[in-house]
């Protein structure tokens, strides 16, 4: 059985999306759904009671973070391979079938990521390297433009032409991933000490460590509607005065202190 947990955050429209994508996609797979759901709004409940009553809705008064979000959902799920999703991807047809048979097929794999796809069939940086202090630096910073910053952030991506086959990667990015339950039990759940941010890369250095392998899948496309709130740091205001740039800072103050012996 395949569990499919759906994080959620005030974005009602794309939800509803979401899971007519599922519905409309799935195919014939055996599967249960779980929305967990952060500050949870009455448009929200109403739109589950209404038109999704069969799926598992799991509501928060407050805004509790991505790691704990998935770890509830994890925690309530039945199923044997656990499909972690955002409230702003929506699946294509074949997508989750073809990334659940390659688990089932290679059981030294631990985690599966499609490639992302914007609403224009763009692809989107989908899985990357481990990060370096001078990458994050780079790529929030405008010392991005130098040549200094433009070669740190090329050794944290990987490069769109080389998006399109299958790989080993060191990580995928959390909105959308394949999981076997199994390989949890062994790594563990979500460091919910990270509010938001890295927390999927830490989760996947954790797999690796753990001899489990994290898989870059790009026959699986999904299409992400991503926006992106943690902006550049372009100046000193906007460090201090946009919130998620600096959940953003202080995830990767916490990132590179776990693993600073590594």
């Amino acid at each position: 059985m395949l569990s499919i947990i759906i994080t959620h955050h005030r974005t009602p429209v794309l939800l509803k999306l979401c899971l007519k994508s599922i519905k409309e996609n799935i195919g014939p797979l055996e599967y249960e759904i779980i929305v967990v759901d952060s500050q949870t709004e009455s448009v929200t409940q109403d739109l589950i009671e209404e038109e999704f009553s069969e799926i598992k809705f799991i509501p928060f008064p407050k805004n509790i973070g991505y790691a704990k979000i998935v770890n509830t959902g994890i925690k309530a799920s039945k199923g044997e391979y656990i499909l972690i999703l955002n409230a702003d991807i929506l699946i294509t047809k074949d997508s989750v079938a073809q990334m659940l048979e390659f688990i089932q097929k290679n059981p030294e794999v631990g985690i599966v990521g499609p490639q992302l796809l914007t609403f224009s069939n763009k692809s989107q940086h989908s899985c990357f390297r481990f990060p370096s202090i001078g990458a994050i630096i780079a790529r929030r910073t405008f010392l991005g433009k130098l040549s200094w910053g433009k070669k740190k952030i090329n050794d944290f991506l990987i490069k769109k032409e080389d998006s399109f086959s299958k790989k080993k990667v060191d990580w995928v990015q959390g909105s959308a991933m394949l999981v076997r339950k199994k390989a949890i039990e062994k790594v563990g759940l979500l460091d919910e000490r990270f509010f938001m941010y890295l927390e999927d890369t830490d989760w996947c250095r954790r797999f690796w460590q753990n001899n489990y392998q994290v898989i870059y899948y790009p026959s699986a496309k999904m299409f992400h509607y991503y926006y992106r709130v943690s902006k550049k740091w372009n100046s000193l205001l906007d460090t201090l005065f946009n919130k998620y740039t600096r959940i953003h800072l202080i995830s990767a103050i916490k990132y590179f202190w776990k693993w600073r012996k590594a």
